[in-house]
């Protein structure tokens, strides 16, 4: 395990490789908390360690050079406090809609391999959590699009909790049934995306998206800089596509509001009744001409998404990066946020995931839990912050929430305080007794409802599942997928200055993490490596 203050050469070798510009910036954090409205200053980079200083080169070997970390820049973000502590005497239901996007996760990673800490409201721990997949049974047909999967564990950081697991999993649907797809790539070729890390990526990662049509499926393309115009038509020759995203070049002012608005006409002329309508933003987000105002964008798509077309974002580079527009409009145009940092990210986004980002098998998904007084006197929702829903929006149809996708999977963890014992908050002197708590096993700790209309639908559908109060009496350490979920949440939740989680260091995090088989989780355990080595500075 990587100690503070002793940053290893195998973990500054991980920062040398990173994209770096702007350096000596500073990330400005905006959003809804109270210190959130000012720029934050990261501490500067450090200078190498003196051992890759002193190092004598060995005759005949090549030596890279060493490149030091730089800032990320000034970037924008918008963030929710953590999720509060809440009693169930007063406040037994927890309502939110769900969340599948990932973008988080990998902007995230983007900027620890930069030999920073993020910015906290760049942290969306369940954002974190939905990045990795989960052992949830898969369903059976189409009728009913999901399974709802419960189970309970000791919190691996308060021997006095549980931590309630709520898993979900979509219908996937063959190859052969899904619907033809009227994509448009809206493409920012402004001078804001020269780097290496933004239009050459760009480029690259829609190539593999082109590379993955079918017949039925058509592509078009719109640019924008100063101005924005059509390069490509609608067409299904993969040959096309690449040579128009081969002539692309960076240059000028940013004027993605136009792009937008050009996208949806091309869109609309091309719109495929009962198929998928989607546009593809790839952007860093730094809007600078026309239409900038988030609100105006936010109308703009949500126009366009009741009638049919939807939007997915794909963010790109750093510096001057504008994460906080592109989570908002790709959640009110009720598509998917993702963040690409490499071309191994590209793969898994565009072309291992994109059925699941595409094919939506259910909108307007909600998820409901009340909670059983006499089993359960407190809870708190790890996340899902920016999600939440008053209670009377659940059954309300006209409230919009996330779609999922096919084999698309959502996870949500609660912290739960069993009926009885010792919680976060001590007992009010006035206020009148708490329901005697129930021992026996055969009753309910909570009640779990989903409500989701189907794609064409405009009437939502419910679920609902009993949790069953034995789970309380029977929970262990949490193990397996249960202790990776647990890993990752604590992770967000530390990068985030989480008081709850009392003295669970990185270290705790990683052993929980256990020695995963799958790359993507041992990158994971990296990662924690890497926040630890920065932890304190």
């Amino acid at each position: 395990m990587m100690r503070k203050g002793s940053l290893a050469i195998s973990t500054f070798a991980l920062v040398l490789t990173a994209c770096a510009t702007n350096g000596g910036q500073d990330v400005t954090v905006t959003g809804h908390r109270a210190d959130s409205s000012h720029t934050e200053n990261l501490p500067p980079p450090p200078p190498p360690p003196p051992a890759l200083i002193r190092a004598a080169p060995v005759q005949g070997a090549y030596i890279p050079a060493v490149q030091i970390p730089q800032n990320p820049g000034r970037e924008r973000y918008e963030g929710e406090e953590v999720s509060p502590v809440h009693l169930v005497a007063q406040e037994p239901v927890s309502t939110f809609s769900v969340d599948v996007d990932t973008g988080a996760y990998a902007n995230t990673r983007r900027i620890l391999m930069l030999g920073q800490k993020p910015p906290q409201d760049a942290v969306r721990t369940e954002e974190l959590i939905n990045y990795f997949r989960y052992d949830y049974p898969a369903p059976q047909n189409r009728e009913v699009p999901f399974t709802v999967s419960t189970d309970l564990a000791m919190t691996p950081w308060n021997p006095d909790t549980r931590l309630l697991r709520i898993g979900l999993r979509g219908y996937d649907l063959p190859r052969d049934n899904r619907p033809p797809a009227n994509l448009v790539f809206l493409l920012d070729v402004s001078g804001s995306m020269s780097s290496a890390d933004k239009l050459p990526l760009v480029k690259s990662a829609l190539t593999k998206l082109a590379d993955n049509l079918r017949a039925q499926d058509r592509v078009s393309i719109v640019v924008y800089a100063g101005a924005a115009g059509v390069v490509l038509d609608p067409t299904n020759d993969k040959r096309k596509i690449r040579r128009a995203l081969d002539a692309l070049n960076a240059g000028g002012s940013t004027a993605g509001g136009a792009g937008l608005q050009l996208a949806y006409n091309i869109a609309e002329d091309n719109l495929i009744e009962g198929g998928v309508n989607r546009i593809i933003l790839a952007t860093d987000g730094d809007f600078n001409v026309g239409i900038r105002d988030p609100d105006a964008l936010i109308e703009l798509v949500e126009k366009e998404r009741d009638r049919g077309i939807t939007l997915t974002t794909l963010g790109f580079g750093t510096g001057n990066y504008n994460e906080a527009m592109m989570e908002q409009i790709a959640d009110h145009g009720n598509g998917n946020y993702a963040y690409i940092d490499s071309a191994m990210e590209a793969e898994k986004v565009l072309v291992d995931e994109m059925s699941s980002t595409l094919f939506t098998i259910a909108k307007d998904v909600k998820i409901q839990v009340e909670f059983n007084p006499a089993k359960i006197s407190q809870y708190r929702l790890i996340g899902y912050e920016n999600r939440a829903l008053r209670e009377e929006d659940f059954a309300n149809d006209a409230v919009d929430a996330g779609d999922i996708g096919a084999g698309h999977q959502v996870t949500a963890l609660y912290e739960v305080v069993m009926a009885g014992t010792k919680g976060w908050v001590a007992p009010r002197r006035y206020e009148p007794a708490a329901p005697a708590a129930d021992s026996s096993s055969n009753s309910e700790l909570a009640f779990v409802k989903l409500r989701y209309k189907l794609p064409n639908g405009e009437v939502s559908k419910l679920i609902e599942r009993p949790v069953p109060s034995a789970m309380l009496y029977t929970a262990r350490p949490a193990a397996g997928d249960m202790a990776f979920v647990a890993a990752v949440a604590a992770y967000g939740q530390k990068l985030r200055g989480d008081p709850m989680l009392a003295q669970f260091t990185y270290d705790d995090i990683e052993k929980l993490a256990g020695t995963p088989s799958d790359f993507w989780r041992q990158e994971f355990v990296q990662l924690v490596k890497i926040a630890d080595s920065l932890d304190g500075r």
